[in-house]
């Protein structure tokens, strides 16, 4: 059962003071991203696996991204964990659980399947843990990852930085950068509109 946005919220600040010595030491709180460290662009997405707009972006408009622009060299996609609740906190830290080369798979496999899991009649955490089962994960690894505290509490701090910082209103939300320029935009969006925001911040 979700817990209200509320309650999620309260649970970040009590979090944040656990936010940068976690993320300093654990590996699993190291940056997800895809393409060229060097890319002129980078393009940060604010997501959260229970979604229904984010998975919307990850079906109708990631893979053209991926294609057009990451593949080539232009954009570098950082993803940013951002859970509305608590069964995407969840799925977040076992997604972090998994190796950093599974992350994107894993998570874009979750957001593809999110009748399966996120939205069943069932337990939404024993169909959480067959989709970790079939990226390779062992049971007793996903029972440590959804019991992780830590682990949790450091994923909702860093939430709440982004909030802080991106004034993150919706999921998804994406902050395109480069040549020294920021443009931050909310909601599920075309290639063509990724693509118009690409430019803006690209250097000339």
């Amino acid at each position: 059962m979700r817990l209200p946005r509320r309650s999620l919220l309260a649970a970040a600040a009590l979090a944040a003071p656990f936010a940068s010595s976690a993320q300093g030491t654990d590996p699993r709180l190291s940056e997800r991203a895809v393409g060229n460290p060097k890319a002129p662009v980078t393009v940060m997405e604010f997501y959260s696996l229970t979604c229904s707009h984010c998975a919307a972006f990850s079906r109708d408009t990631f893979p053209e991204v991926k294609q057009r622009l990451i593949d080539p060299g232009i954009v570098r996609m950082v993803f940013r964990d951002f859970p509305l609740d608590q069964i995407a906190l969840a799925a977040a830290a076992v997604a972090r659980s998994l190796p950093a080369e599974r992350y994107e798979a894993f998570t874009k496999t979750l957001l593809a399947s999110q009748d399966r899991w996120a939205f069943t009649r069932g337990d939404p955490i024993v169909e959480l843990g067959k989709m970790a089962a079939l990226a390779g994960m062992p049971k007793a690894q996903f029972e440590q990852a959804v019991n992780d505290e830590a682990l949790k509490r450091a994923i909702l701090a860093d939430r709440m930085a982004a909030e802080r910082e991106f004034n993150i209103q919706a999921t998804p939300s994406f902050s395109f950068q480069g040549g020294g320029k920021v443009v931050n935009q909310s909601g599920n969006m075309s290639f063509d509109r990724f693509q118009q925001l690409v430019q803006q911040v690209k250097p000339a």
